[in-house]
């Protein structure tokens, strides 16, 4: 099903969170009804292999979090991935067949689903209504705005194009018009995302 362009940006038909405003996109439906679904603000981390992705994901997200925002995170992974514990009750309810499994306690929740294929990321992020921001990890091919970790003794080429990227984290200067930080300016990127996305869906 296809969006429709219609993006709803005053507060009567969004909600107010932590003062983020959450945006609605539209969609059609049968009868002439329309359905909003809850988005929100996504930011992809890419790069090459070993540059140091995970590490200036997490440093962001700690950033984020010391300035009072919730924080959702998503990492692709290409291959077969094992989340639980083998031998343990949840493991062995989804050994056993179980298309979902869930494994809850009152501070945690964890879900396994089986998938025929893999889940487009808007969907994904869907299901993360209680969160300011999604930052990924990966989704390089996606439409989502980027932020290329770059460092010279790993590669020497940028995995995106300029007209991709919101930023890059490099330790070398490229002639792009993108704007660019040292790799340890995890406040400054923190800065761009909090004015380019947060606060201004919140004015």
């Amino acid at each position: 099903m296809q969006y429709t362009s219609a993006v709803v940006r005053d507060e009567t038909a969004g909600i107010r969170v932590d003062n983020a405003l959450k945006l609605w996109y539209i969609r059609s439906v049968s009868g002439g009804c329309t359905e909003g679904i809850l988005v929100v603000p996504v930011v992809s981390v890419v790069g090459s292999s070993n540059v140091g992705k995970t590490t200036f994901l997490e440093r962001l997200v700690r950033e984020l979090k010391s300035r009072g925002y919730r924080v959702g995170t998503i990492k692709h992974y290409k291959h077969e991935f094992e989340i639980d514990q083998p031998g343990k009750d949840s493991w062995r309810h989804f050994r056993a067949g179980s298309d979902v499994t869930v494994i809850s306690s009152p501070r945690k929740m964890a879900l396994v689903q089986r998938l025929e294929a893999e889940l487009p990321l808007d969907r994904i992020v869907s299901k993360m209504e209680t969160v300011d921001l999604v930052i990924t990890e990966g989704y390089k091919h996606a439409d989502k705005p980027k932020i290329e970790v770059f460092r010279k003794e790993q590669t020497d080429h940028l995995v995106c194009g300029p007209d991709e990227l919101l930023a890059l984290v490099t330790d070398q200067a490229f002639e792009l018009p993108v704007p660019q930080y040292d790799l340890d300016d995890v406040q400054g990127v923190a800065d761009l995302i909090e004015q380019r996305y947060i606060l201004q869906a919140a004015t």
